[in-house]
């Protein structure tokens, strides 16, 4: 993205091609032909955001503002490119000239220009994330943190602190103490390293992600001259999704918006859901008084959804203690009433889902156009097994795939290796989990297991120390499992037990790996012997596996959507399940204490029944047992359990 000059206005103004009456409804006209002064757009669910955000730029070009005068921010490159392409198609070639992209896309740009002013080179180089993971790598080993303290964290964790406290604007001591407090003891150390972290990267010219917002923002605050300079030249400026700005970003906003704050911003508070990645919801709830003369428009119709699912949105939103209150609505008069259903337990759950899947499939619905969505990456589990079973192909977005996370497959290597002395690559698999014991070591222990059976096979190995030691843990783990009572869960829980001291040194996010343990303990309670909830393990699913966003593929037409509400927001589907919602899983456990993560958790819930067109179901286990707090947790979803009988049916 590149810097253009300023030019003259052109003398084409009130020369209108577009009939915008016609093209838009009235709160879109509205937003698209108010031009001057701070708007706020609370855009609603399927309300047209992005139109309304297209026809604005060919307003602002028909009406005569000089295209390179109009600045687009956007989250995503696409974003941005899609929005000018349309309006390209609008009103010509012009809109190619409005500068659109990423905060960050922007920064980039400003900063090769004023580089010197922040103390780097204009050609310095920008390092991603596996740049950064390697430098702070390089540090944490020449420092000799990682050596003289095996729980210290990782280069991965370090980078993800550095990273939250500056787009959170906290200090480490807070971002540890609040969400890494078991690297506490650490706090000095992580300090020191994220120091010498800074000099590295000035040294070598090099700036991360963060530091591009962060010198931006430096720049416009400490440099009066150049923030002139291109409040001068961007003197219309529109920024989407603004509820999913930090702190940082929304000062940046502040500082371009200059003396005559032609700046709109457009997003919608009811789906604010991003503060995990430093996105403050306050910024859009502030934004009126940050801009005192601000008008706030209401994208309130809604295209996407039929009336009964938008009634049950409403009712859920209501419930926000903070919000700007909006009611959609549509033309569109569906006849289903959203459901919740009060499944047995979690396989009852899987089997309901399955099954209302097959109805909507003969029905003329195609699986595609089905979603099934999620709290949590691993409330999946259960589900993926069942479909597989079924024959049901399905892409998974966000959180992992249940076979394909390393401390799940260390777990069915300890079973299946219990199950079969001869299974080579489960034995070397935990057998090099151990201190002391590399390949050479583990091909002679498995030489003699597999001739002699596992428990003379490993008494009659001699080894010393720490190795010696991890041997006789590892027999009595097995010993613990040869019992005549013992049931597959039982096995489960003795192998996480014996589990749990490694993982703990091999992960910084133990706590939530344990967790993922926990639940794999809760789909072994359905077996009965262990053969079969092994020969269910081993069969192959689909491997394709999306992090945070869904991208059209051929290949992935005829598969059910699995995804996390978090990698869904922004899609939408004919059905949509939502699994899980249960109180104390949707909304988290963790999340019951705190008013403001709880009302996140409320939006999370919103964004996800917004996803539906037609059908929306909602799905919760009973009695399922939460180990934290030693309780069964056994009630529907406290944002669903107050919806009235006449908006949300429930099923039995």
């Amino acid at each position: 993205m590149k810097i253009k000059e300023q030019i003259k206005p052109a003398d084409n103004s009130g020369q209108f091609n577009i009939n915008y009456e016609k093209e838009l409804n009235p709160s879109q006209l509205d937003a698209v032909t108010s031009a001057e002064g701070p708007l706020l757009i609370i855009a609603g669910a399927g309300s047209g955001k992005t139109r309304t955000l297209t026809y604005r730029v060919a307003y602002l070009v028909e009406k005569g503002i000089p295209p390179q005068s109009i600045l687009l921010l956007t989250f995503t490159r696409k974003a941005s490119q899609e929005m000018l392409h349309r309006a390209s198609q609008l009103v010509g070639a012009r809109c190619a000239m409005v500068s659109g992209g990423t905060f960050h896309s922007f920064a980039n740009s400003v900063l090769r220009t004023y580089a010197k002013k922040i103390g780097f080179g204009h050609d310095f180089y920008i390092m991603d994330r596996s740049d950064t993971e390697s430098l702070i790598n390089i540090i944490r080993k020449e420092s000799g943190y990682g050596s003289k303290n095996r729980s210290f964290p990782r280069k991965q964790t370090l980078a993800n602190i550095f990273s939250r406290a500056v787009n959170k604007v906290l200090s480490l001591e807070d971002v540890v103490s609040r969400d890494y407090p078991h690297f506490f003891n650490d706090l000095e150390a992580i300090i020191e390293l994220n120091k010498e972290y800074a000099n590295q990267k000035r040294i070598n010219n090099a700036l991360d992600y963060d530091d591009l917002l962060i010198f931006l923002h430096l720049l416009l605050k400490k440099h009066p001259e150049i923030r002139n300079k291109l409040t001068s030249l961007y003197r219309y400026i529109m920024v989407d999704e603004y509820q999913d700005t930090n702190p940082v970003q929304a000062e940046i906003v502040y500082f371009l918006a200059g003396d005559e704050k032609n700046i709109m911003v457009v997003g919608d508070d009811s789906q604010s859901i991003y503060s995990f990645r430093g996105a403050d919801f306050m910024n859009i709830m502030r934004f009126p008084d940050v801009f005192p003369s601000t008008r706030i428009i209401k994208l309130e119709e809604n295209y996407r959804s039929a009336q009964p699912i938008l009634d049950l949105t409403n009712k859920m939103i209501e419930n926000a203690a903070t919000k700007y209150s909006k009611k959609l609505f549509t033309n569109l008069h569906g006849e289903t009433m959203p459901i919740i259903i009060n499944a047995e337990d979690e396989y009852a759950q899987s089997e309901i889902v399955v099954k209302k899947i097959k109805n909507l499939a003969e029905k003329g619905i195609p699986v595609n156009e089905i979603a099934v969505l999620f709290r949590s990456g691993f409330h999946s589990f259960g589900l993926e097994i069942e479909l597989t079973r079924n024959n049901i192909s399905f892409i998974k977005m966000g959180g992992f795939k249940f076979m394909d996370s390393a401390h799940i497959k260390d777990v069915i290597a300890h079973l299946r290796a219990f199950s079969s002395r001869v299974d080579r690559i489960s034995w070397y698999r935990i057998l090099m989990l151990l201190n002391k014991i590399g390949p050479a070591a583990a091909r002679k222990i498995f030489k003699s297991v597999s001739e002699k059976g596992i428990d003379a096979g490993l008494s009659g190995i001699k080894l010393k120390g720490k190795a010696a030691e991890g041997i006789m843990k590892l027999k009595g783990l097995f010993a613990k499992m040869d019992s005549q009572s013992v049931t597959v869960a039982d096995m489960g829980e003795a192998v996480i037990e014996y589990y749990t001291p490694l993982l703990e040194t091999m992960y910084d996010d133990h706590h939530k790996r344990r967790k993922h343990l926990e639940h794999l303990v809760g789909i072994m309670e359905r077996y009965r012997n262990m053969g079969e909830f092994l020969t269910d393990m081993a069969l192959e699913p689909p491997n394709t596996v999306k992090d945070d966003s869904f991208t059209t593929n051929p290949s992935d037409k005829g598969r059910l959507v699995l995804s996390t509400v978090h990698s869904a927001k922004g899609l939408e589907w004919n059905t949509v399940f939502v699994i899980w919602t249960l109180d104390g899983r949707f909304p988290s456990a963790y999340a019951l204490n705190n008013d403001k993560d709880l009302e996140e958790e409320l939006r999370l819930m919103y964004v996800a029944a917004t996803r539906a067109k037609e059908n929306l179901f909602f799905i919760y286990p009973q009695n399922v047992y939460d180990k934290s707090s030693n309780s069964f947790l056994c009630n529907p979803s406290r944002f669903l359990e107050i919806i009235p009988d006449d908006i949300l049916k429930k099923e039995f």
